[in-house]
């Protein structure tokens, strides 16, 4: 009788998923020394961009740069592979400026595929992931493929994406396919649920590809990238990212699209039941859109390139799960895309995520020490906020095996921290999405200076080099000397100075002042007043940036600082693990219910607890003194 050897290898830690959570978690592990698998259903789908074609936009360009900060690899990858970069917000404030690029998307995964495969101490596995294994204790000790075969590790990531029990859907058509028409994961779920994991069902869309032949660009507004191009990464020379850049075309979605849409609600999937998951709110389908604002006569639609090799052009704002004819008519209805031709039809795409209540706020599981999880497998969506999470996930699945102290990143530090906190704390029954307005301090946390905030934290973890590290501290030290030098230059009130500020529209002085006073003023900044200032030193645009902000919105950042002092009160009053809220008195039942679900690590965490409200904080407070 013939036996079944099981194979059997050894790693320090496997990563489940290749997209752009599974990229960054695999290489924050190797990076930091650690024998590392990275599985995915298929090679040609690393780093894949299944939907849009873009990274960056509003609040999820900070992301990307908080990512770099930390020794990630989003902001490099995208800065060599874009077709079009912008700066976002420029009318506003420097709080909510965004960097977002079109991508290459097959430049992009094939980069990042690369940056994987050289990456020492890092080995990719083209299998499905079947099951985790655990010991008596609900530790993890290894994760089985499909195959038999067991990988024994010390932590594994989950970043399994819109993988698990996939299903494409439009119209009648629904294939058990994961995105991109690559095959899905269909047995993780159950090992997940035998060892108590709560899952939910989640789905998201994304819109036809149209062959850009065509396609009468000559109807559509032409919207053109920045020059000079911005980069992401602190580290890339920006002369390496001034190239020619490829044009993005705008138009509109019309009555006669509403229309048709209206006129076959009843054969939309999501409409008739058929689509069981729910989707993200702050990006509907285009038949979404149609009803829950009925009031708009038309929908703005961005016509994008997939890639310097392809005709392909994406249609972002029109998403749908329509069927083929319909699809046909209301895409035909656009203006530009009278002619147009389907090379791939919208589709929404359900999948089994989990309810991220369950992790500690280093992304751990509660329930099963050593396994952590990240991106849209935690119920978020978005490239930009996948990858913020498979970085966190992976340095501290890392930290926890090397014996060291985890990666903690607050409210007041980061974007990442505002996710992580909001993913933990927050019931979240849809995709949740990275916005401006969940930052509470976000004029502290711009783009602009997420390496002054976080690239501490990724050198102490050990991603940032020494080298780098060095030109950082170089970098910090000029603009606090910068910014002391112009609070003592003193400009007088003289003719020459007069005539030079009513050319620039500027009030005349009536006595001498600082040059950052001047600075402040709405109309004027820094490189203006280079011309007053004979002596400034040669620095670095992105210092004089900083010098700039910092001058000019000295009053608001000073105020937003002495609130984040407040708030760091709350958060460094530690919950101990292992608290039994049952013993503490005078809690509502909710408010105990949500404690011994959520376990916050602090009394900050657990004020942002929906259904905890503050008399239960003074009761738990009381307790704690005890």
């Amino acid at each position: 009788m013939m036996s079944t050897a099981v194979l059997e290898e050894y790693v320090d830690v496997a990563v489940v998923g290749a997209g752009h959570a599974g990229c960054e978690a695999a290489l924050a592990c190797a990076r930091l020394g650690l024998e590392t698998v990275l599985f995915t259903m298929s090679v040609e789908a690393i780093a894949m961009m299944p939907c849009n074609p873009h990274i960056g936009g509003s609040s999820k360009g900070h992301l990307v740069r908080e990512i770099d900060a930390l020794g990630g690899e989003m902001a490099k990858c995208i800065d060599h592979t874009f077709l079009q970069s912008r700066m976002l917000n420029r009318s506003k404030g420097p709080a909510v400026h965004s960097l977002r690029a079109q991508a290459d998307k097959a430049a992009y995964s094939s980069r990042m595929r690369q940056t994987l495969e050289k990456q020492e101490h890092l080995q990719i596995r083209m299998q499905e992931v079947t099951e985790i294994i655990t010991d008596d204790a609900n530790t993890l000790t290894a994760v089985r493929t499909v195959s038999g075969t067991v990988w024994h590790c010390k932590a594994a990531v989950l970043c399994t994406g819109t993988y698990l029990n996939a299903r494409c859907i439009y119209g009648d058509v629904s294939v058990s396919t994961g995105p991109n028409a690559t095959q899905s994961a269909t047995h993780l779920t159950d090992s997940l649920r035998q060892h108590g994991i709560d899952m939910y069902r989640f789905k998201t869309g994304t819109p036809a590809r149209i062959d850009g032949k065509t396609i009468d660009y000559s109807k559509m507004t032409r919207q053109d990238g920045d020059v000079p191009v911005i980069p992401f990464s602190f580290e890339t020379d920006p002369a390496e990212v001034q190239i020619d850049q490829v044009p993005v075309y705008i138009t509109h979605t019309n009555e006669e699209t509403h229309t048709i849409l209206r006129e076959n609600l009843d054969r939309s999937p999501l409409f008739s039941g058929q689509i069981k998951g729910t989707g993200p709110r702050y990006c509907p389908s285009i038949e979404d859109k149609v009803v829950r604002f009925s009031e708009k006569t038309s929908h703005q639609v961005f016509v994008e390139p997939q890639g310097r090799e392809t005709d392909e052009m994406y249609i972002d704002g029109m998403s749908s799960s329509m069927p083929e004819d319909v699809q046909v008519r209301m895409y035909r209805t656009v203006p530009g895309l009278e002619h147009a031709r389907i090379v791939k039809m919208a589709y929404a795409i359900e999948y089994d995520c989990i309810n991220a209540l369950q992790l500690k706020d280093t992304f751990e599981f509660r329930a099963i020490e050593g396994l952590f999880s990240a991106g849209q497998f935690n119920g978020s969506s978005g490239y930009e906020e996948a990858a913020a999470q498979g970085l966190y996930a992976g340095v501290n699945a890392a930290m926890k095996i090397l014996g060291k102290e985890p990666l903690k990143i607050d409210r007041s530090e980061g974007y990442i921290g505002v996710l992580v906190d909001d993913l933990i704390t927050k019931e979240n029954h849809e995709p949740y999405r990275m916005m401006t307005s969940r930052a509470e301090y976000r004029l502290l946390l711009r783009q602009d200076n997420a390496d002054i905030r976080l690239l501490e934290k990724g050198y102490q973890t050990g991603l940032v080099s020494e080298e780098r590290y060095q030109r950082f501290l170089k970098k910090k030290k000029q603009i606090a000397e910068e910014i002391k030098r112009v609070k003592t230059i003193t400009i007088g009130a003289g003719q020459e100075v007069r005539q030079f500020l009513e050319s620039v529209n500027s009030t005349p002085l009536t006595t001498s002042a600082t040059l950052a006073e001047l600075i402040r003023r709405p109309e004027l900044n820094y490189r203006i007043l280079a011309a007053l200032d004979p002596d400034r030193p040669k620095l670095s645009e992105e210092v004089q940036d900083e010098v700039e902000i910092e001058i000019k919105y000295e009053g608001y950042i000073e105020r937003q600082t002495k609130q984040v002092k407040q708030f760091r009160k709350t958060e460094h009053m530690k919950i101990p693990e292992t608290i039994d809220y049952d013993l503490v008195p005078s809690l509502r039942n909710e408010a105990r219910q949500k404690l011994k679900e959520i376990r916050p690590s602090s009394i900050g965490q657990a004020s942002r607890i929906m259904g905890v409200n503050p008399a239960d904080l003074s009761v738990l407070l009381i307790y704690l003194k005890r």
